[in-house]
């Protein structure tokens, strides 16, 4: 089915290059993601031995910016070139990805509301397993430590599940100066300190759980999270909803650039 603007039809400028404006911005930020998450990996050594990625029980969050930054980096260039170019092809491949995308978010964000508890113990199973690879990737290291930092947590469910790493695990054999210890990041922050103490964690497994609370934060992350979730409600909601307009929008830029192409190949057709 085809509709047209005018008595003639033609391919609307306006759409075309806003849509082509829309798109450069995607293609952009995917090209700034992929420098950065190659400069990452060449910091890290991984382009040189890519074993070093499979080897790790954790998550590389480098691996997370170089996905979304190759997605993005597709759909600009389509998006971009479908606009200049008429071409109706990636024009709908463009548009199809981003409907895929919004169905899936909304598919994720109704599964997380209506089984609550397997989600959690999925998030739980990540956690224990990034825990796991704490001392092996320093960019997974900075982020579990700037999550238990700025939440007031430790682990994944408290202090303990760091026993789920081999350097600060209590019952492990390694001779380990962090065994039965705890990250810095776990540390109740000293405001007369204006030197980070990265050993202030250590032994502290070691004593009593009642005066675990005197230097650590003993709050698992998961419920941090859980608490956290309540009180920014609307911060969360309102990123989901101005992320589900953006998408609309490129949407209809789309649909509505291919129905007037395809008015323009039908009138010409005549």
């Amino acid at each position: 089915m085809h509709y047209y603007r005018y008595s003639t039809a033609e391919v609307s400028c306006w759409y075309k290059y806003l849509l082509f404006s829309y798109n450069i911005v995607f293609w952009l930020a995917g090209v700034a993601f992929l420098a950065a998450g190659l400069w990452a990996w060449s910091e890290k050594g991984v382009l040189s031995d890519l074993t070093k990625v499979t080897g790790l029980h954790g998550l590389d969050p480098v691996v997370l910016v170089l996905v979304v930054g190759i997605v993005m980096f597709t759909l600009g260039f389509a998006g971009c070139v479908g606009a200049l170019r008429e071409n109706i092809c990636l024009l709908k491949f463009f548009c199809g990805t981003i409907v895929f995308i919004f169905m899936l978010e909304l598919a994720v964000a109704v599964m997380a509301f209506l089984f609550q508890d397997w989600v959690r113990d999925r998030v739980k199973e990540f956690f224990e397993n990034n825990i796991k690879s704490y001392r092996d990737d320093i960019d997974l290291q900075n982020i579990i430590d700037s999550l238990q930092r700025i939440n007031h947590c430790c682990g994944a469910q408290g202090p303990e599940d760091w026993d789920f790493n081999i350097y600060f695990d209590c019952k492990s054999e390694s001779k380990s100066r962090e065994k039965c210890g705890v990250p810095f990041s776990c540390c109740i922050p000293d405001p007369a300190q204006k030197v980070v103490n990265t050993q202030c964690g250590y032994d502290i497994r070691k004593k009593s759980k009642s005066q675990w609370d005197e230097q650590i934060f003993v709050k698992g992350c998961i419920h941090a999270l859980e608490a956290w979730l309540p009180r920014n409600i609307y911060i969360v909601a309102g990123v989901f909803i101005a992320i589900s307009l953006l998408q609309i929008f490129g949407i209809f830029l789309a649909r509505t650039l291919i129905s007037d192409i395809e008015a323009v190949k039908a009138n010409n057709a005549f």
